[in-house]
């Protein structure tokens, strides 16, 4: 037999069935000529789009080059000074105007430069959103910068074969890689998504009661504002909605700019506000604005089936006449305000007290809607076994919450993914959450007004009557 030592021989080694076959695509190198060809291709397609993509730059570095060239120095000095002189005429006599064409512009030529485009390749990399294909790196491109008052907008291309859920769960990264607050992500349409970078948090500052509406919307009703400045309107009518935060994150903001611009419509009684405050300390303080108040379990429960009689009766009532509420004298929207209600739902003593109020929060929010009953309720706790029944409220608000998980618990599912951390909030920041409303997934950080004690004293003298109490 021929000898075997000192020589090694060997064999392919075939995979075993568990391993598969692993297939390898081989790498073609790109020839120089196309490379040059593409480079020439992209700087011919800028210059000729330059014009169009920044026309008041490209305009301006025209009209300076021609007095140059025509009238030498002289002549560039003398532009310099007219353009300076009108310069300051439109900041001093159309400040907004100069700001939306001239200060965000060159903003947001400065922060594209500086910012986004020198971190770009860094921070989408290191965050996991740039793509790998035959040893090349493919990353999202960005189309153009542009800034408001209150925050940065890049507008993105994303490869091919990516969705804006990689971006959405990326969103704290993308915050903290180019130095903003927060992040948010907004989807245009396929592959073309616009990142919002705030500069500063808008809502810092406190935010005081708004004043009375000479009209009411119940579908829209002012109650704070947003992150971008605009206003928070809160809907109502055809809608229930839960309020979630510990204690001292501000749901008595929420709650009372709610019923602060119902009260025109209070007045007028087309509209009424049915209050059960089992810690006698937020709502008893305007009692004379509500047509019925509770403050303990049995009278708590007596109201709440009261609204179910009074809900199934007009039900009764519109069956086969009508399908929708309009707000009457006759017919009033009611709105059932259920501070703490998880002391109905899971701490009350009284296992009866607690499934009859289970009962008639379920009936209300299942029925309730669509005859013109809403139910806004507060609770620090949102664990299932305190309150089971947060699915049945379409519209929620997250104010502060001890834990990461209980964002998903109000808001659903991959709501804190999306940048909604109302675990993080400053606890200084009282009123300050995110909004999740119905049809639309991506959460919106606002700051509800803060009504103070003067405040509610002068909206119950001037709207409130008697205080009715139930027995």
């Amino acid at each position: 037999m021929p000898s075997t030592v000192g020589s090694t021989r060997t064999s392919p080694t075939l995979p075993s069935p568990a391993q598969g076959v692993r297939w390898t695509t081989p790498i073609v190198e790109t020839p120089g000529i196309i490379v040059l060809a593409s480079w020439v291709w992209r700087l011919a397609r800028f210059l000729v789009t330059l014009p169009f993509r920044f026309p008041v730059m490209v305009g301006s570095a025209a009209v300076t080059v021609s007095s140059w060239y025509w009238f030498g120095w002289v002549g560039l000095a003398v532009l310099c000074g007219v353009a300076t002189v009108a310069s300051l005429v439109w900041w001093r006599a159309w400040p907004d105007s100069f700001r939306a064409w001239v200060t965000l512009r060159l903003l947001a030529w400065w922060r594209h430069v500086v910012v986004y485009r020198r971190h770009w390749q860094p921070v989408l990399v290191i965050s996991g959103l740039a793509e790998s294909y035959q040893e090349r790196r493919y990353l999202p491109h960005i189309r153009r910068v542009s800034c408001t008052s209150w925050a940065d907008r890049v507008r993105v291309t994303l490869v091919a074969g990516t969705s804006p859920a990689d971006f959405e769960t990326r969103v704290a990264e993308l915050a903290h890689g180019f130095g903003a607050p927060s992040c948010r992500v907004v989807v245009e349409g396929p592959r073309r998504i616009t990142l919002e970078f705030p500069r500063h948090d808008t809502l810092a500052e406190p935010l005081a009661a708004l004043d009375v509406p000479d009209e009411v919307n119940l579908s829209a009703l002012p109650v704070g504002v947003t992150e971008d400045g605009s206003e928070w309107r809160l809907r109502l009518h055809g809608t229930h909605v839960l309020v979630a935060g510990v204690t001292g994150s501000g749901k008595g903001s929420v709650i009372w700019s709610v019923i602060r611009a119902m009260l025109p419509a209070v007045a007028d009684g087309t509209a009424q506000v049915w209050a059960i405050d089992p810690k006698r300390m937020e709502l008893s303080y305007g009692r004379g604005l509500f047509a019925h108040y509770a403050d303990d379990g049995e009278s708590a429960v007596a109201v709440l089936e009261s609204a179910v009689a009074d809900m199934q009766d007009r039900a009764r009532r519109y069956a086969g006449k009508q399908r929708s509420h309009v707000p009457t004298q006759t017919d009033p929207f009611v709105l059932v305000v259920l501070d703490e209600v998880a002391f109905l739902t899971a701490y009350h003593p009284d296992r009866d007290v607690r499934r009859r109020s289970e009962n008639a929060i379920a009936t209300l929010t299942s029925q309730g809607r669509s005859v013109g009953f809403a139910v806004l309720a507060a609770l620090q706790d949102p664990r299932k076994e305190v309150m089971n029944l947060r699915n049945l409220f379409p519209d929620k608000v997250a104010l502060r919450l001890d834990e990461a998980s209980q964002v998903d618990m109000i808001l659903g599912e991959g709501a804190r993914d999306r940048g909604a951390n109302a675990h993080l909030i400053d606890p200084g920041l009282a009123g300050v959450g995110y909004v999740r409303m119905e049809g639309s997934p991506a959460p919106v950080r606002v700051r509800a007004a803060y009504v103070s004690d003067d405040d509610i004293t002068a909206m119950t003298d001037a709207y409130g009557s008697e205080p009715w109490e139930v027995e």
